[in-house]
């Protein structure tokens, strides 16, 4: 006797099909669901440590940045016609409605950062290459295990050709903002 063996499919979906779900609340409004390369993922809930350095992160880059970019926390990016993460963190180029009437795309993005604490190999791989993918200029990873941030610059395919990691004690300039030096110890 032979058993036939059926194939799993995925139903991958579009941003289109992505944005009537969500018009059409199917979802729960605690759900935290990113669109990553036409499959919805659901992200795990944000700790106490993740939430006080994106705070931290939100009010060091507002003060900073407030005439030459508008910060985003949180909020949906549209990459391309399957992927529409929410980074922890953006600092846009500025737009006249603060992207009121279109999510911002990667050409908006001057610097998109991630905290990571149990998602850290996630944001190390599949956002890495996403980000890259889509020639996000400058991918911060806020690695909260390891007490550092990883630089990402240089995006080429779904690679970054230079990374640095950064610790308490190091300083560093933005590569879109060249008048900003961040000293790490601020964020970490």
């Amino acid at each position: 006797m032979t058993l036939a063996t059926e194939t799993v499919r995925k139903h991958l979906t579009d941003i289109n099909e992505w944005q009537k779900l969500g018009d059409a609340n199917i979802f729960p409004p605690e759900s935290r669901l990113e669109l990553i390369d036409g499959e919805i993922l659901e992200m795990v809930p944000i700790g106490c440590n993740h939430s006080g350095h994106l705070n931290r992160i939100n009010k060091l880059f507002t003060v900073l940045t407030a005439d030459c970019a508008d910060t985003s926390v949180q909020n949906p990016l549209q990459l391309g016609d399957l992927s529409e993460p929410e980074p922890d963190f953006m600092l846009l180029k500025p737009s006249a409605d603060f992207y009121c009437s279109r999510h911002p795309n990667a050409d908006d993005v001057l610097l998109l950062i991630e905290v990571a604490d149990s998602s850290l190999s996630f944001d190390q791989n599949q956002k890495l290459r996403l980000y890259a993918r889509h020639n996000i200029p400058e991918y911060w990873l806020l690695n909260l295990k390891d007490s550092c941030i990883e630089v990402y610059r240089q995006p080429h395919e779904d690679v970054y050709g230079e990374k640095t990691t950064l610790r308490v004690g190091d300083t560093i300039t933005l590569s879109q903002l060249n008048q900003l030096t961040i000293n790490i110890a601020d964020i970490l």
